[in-house]
């Protein structure tokens, strides 16, 4: 009960500020039900004057409340299928910069999750030079056989794990009231959409799961020239504290010094994109928050990406779909597109592909009338992805992911070279990986994966057999004996059934007397 009261006195407040500065604008009121209408009418004349357009409100409001709705506002521009592509556009500016803790604090943290003084880990360890919701990081050096090494030190905020804990529960009341109240709310899935950030929130507050992706990336991009990342020194390294190597570069938005240091822009542009779609096609592993500021070049010209606490996965079906369907925009074949999505499972059999592939056309053919520099891959995602909905496509959270990440990367890319060619640019990844997984060494090797398949069930067959074997036997002995029972079963089903009788007639007693009821005053 307590419990319930101070979940509905923090959503309460989450109301007022979410109303005071203008968020509700953004309700339909046309989806509510009456009472909520009234409601949402009744919140907004607390709203202020100035509070700005659109979902900026929404930035503001989130900003207010703290780092969870912070968080949570970005995790939900990530789901268009939910807030609508505007909003979801918006909230993409949403920045997670929150005031630093003390270094004092920070130095706590780090000597209890590493159980020595960090005079002893560090030969220097400088005050707070970025901070975000979750952690913030520090500029540290460590002794080394080569000599002294400069570090990065990300460091989760104290007590930021009860905080969440605290305002997740708030948000899970929330959804599940949302739903009791809206029942058209429940397409929507608003406990899932909570339990989902509570589960990426947890990944991203352990700092030893962002060191492993980093780990992963760089092993899955050892071979890449011109990508790389920070690596992680694993003894300086637990879940509240993450050490990896510090990066010197430029960051990718700061086009004068990028200019001034004679990097060229337009290779850096296609690096960019081919880098992003070498890791999620070729790797199935990919950067998830590849804005500027995670993104840097080195001074020997190579892309170098930080803050790894955030990452997508697809797997090879993911793969295959994405890589065909850019190509097959490339090739303006449109029916080959619509297959893919119907042999994926993504869109319901009981839909025409050759419909399908009408729809398709119509986002395809506009991009052909237009400069290659003036085609958004990205978009051309968006689009997809709103005609797919259409046809009864189920979200795919990992490929919204991938089509959001790739809205920022590209934002990145053209900023570079505004004159970026997309399909140029992008083709020859999307072809590499084509002939090498669905070419004639793709197919061999896949039928190699299945002959080992084949093999080892196989191999399994006579213990299979044997198992088999046993429980005919068993089925063979009940069908002859029946089912043994022990007698204290018998018992404990003799007590049941006596309960099961005594409310049996018991009901029975009721229903006579009140029909006798009736009868008495009908006479």
């Amino acid at each position: 009960m307590i419990g319930s009261l101070v979940h509905l006195f923090r959503n309460l407040r989450a109301g007022i500020i979410l109303a005071r500065e203008g968020a509700l604008a953004l309700v339909d009121p046309n989806a509510l039900p009456p009472a909520a209408r009234l409601g949402l009418r009744l919140a907004r004349l607390i709203e202020r004057r100035q509070a700005g357009d659109g979902a900026a409100r929404l930035s503001a409001a989130l900003t207010r409340l703290g780092p969870s709705y912070v968080k949570f506002g970005q995790f939900l521009a990530t789901r268009p299928d939910i807030v609508g592509a505007a909003a979801a556009r918006d909230l993409e500016n949403l920045q997670d910069r929150m005031p630093p803790f003390p270094r004092a604090e920070a130095v706590r943290t780090v000597e209890l999750a590493l159980g020595r003084p960090v005079d002893e880990l560090f030969l220097e360890f400088s005050e707070p030079i970025a901070a975000a919701s979750i952690a913030q990081v520090h500029k540290a050096a460590i002794r080394t056989p080569e000599g002294p090494l400069t570090v990065a030190v990300k460091v989760v905020r104290p007590g930021v794990r009860e905080g969440f804990a605290r305002d997740l529960q708030a948000m899970r009341a929330a959804a599940r009231l949302f739903e009791r109240l809206v029942p058209d709310a429940k397409r929507l899935k608003p406990v899932e959409v909570v339990e989902a950030l509570a589960r990426s929130v947890a990944v991203e507050m352990d700092l030893r799961l962002e060191a492993a992706a980093v780990s992963e990336l760089a092993e899955n991009t050892k071979d890449d020239p011109d990508f790389r990342v920070p690596k992680p020194e694993w003894d300086l390294t637990a879940r509240d504290v993450l050490t990896n190597t510090w990066i010197e570069g430029i960051r990718l938005n700061d086009i004068p010094r990028i200019e001034a240091a004679g990097f060229d822009r337009v290779a850096l542009a296609r690096t960019v994109i081919q880098s992003f779609l070498r890791h999620a096609i070729r790797d199935g592993f990919f950067h998830a928050d590849m804005h500027p500021g995670n993104l840097f070049v080195d001074p020997q010209g190579r892309l170098v990406a930080v803050d790894f606490g955030i990452m997508g996965r697809l797997g090879m079906k993911e793969r295959r779909f994405l890589a065909e369907i850019l190509l097959g925009f490339i090739r303006r074949d449109y029916l080959r597109v619509a297959r893919v999505h119907f042999e994926a499972g993504y869109v319901p059999p009981h839909h025409s592909v050759e419909d399908f592939a009408q729809a398709i056309r119509a986002i395809g053919e506009p991009i052909h009338d237009r400069r290659a520099d003036e085609i958004s891959m990205a978009k051309l995602l968006t689009l997809l992805f709103e005609i797919t909905a259409l046809f009864d496509m189920a979200t795919r959270i990992e490929l919204v992911m991938l089509q959001k990440t790739m809205v920022v990367v590209e934002g990145v890319a053209r900023n570079l070279d505004p004159r970026l060619d997309m399909w140029t640019t992008s083709e020859p990844v999307v072809r590499e990986w084509i002939e090498r997984h669905l070419g004639p060494i793709g197919r061999i090797e896949e039928a190699g994966s299945g002959l080992a398949t084949l093999a080892g069930i196989a191999a399994d067959l006579p213990d299979m057999a044997l198992r088999a074997k046993r429980v005919l036997n068993q089925i063979e002995n009940v069908t002859a004996q029946g089912v043994p029972l022990h007698d204290d079963s018998v018992s404990a089903i003799g007590r049941a059934e006596a309960r099961g009788s005594r409310w049996t007639t018991a009901a029975l007693w009721i229903i006579a007397l009140s029909l006798v009821f009736m009868v008495v005053r009908g006479g």
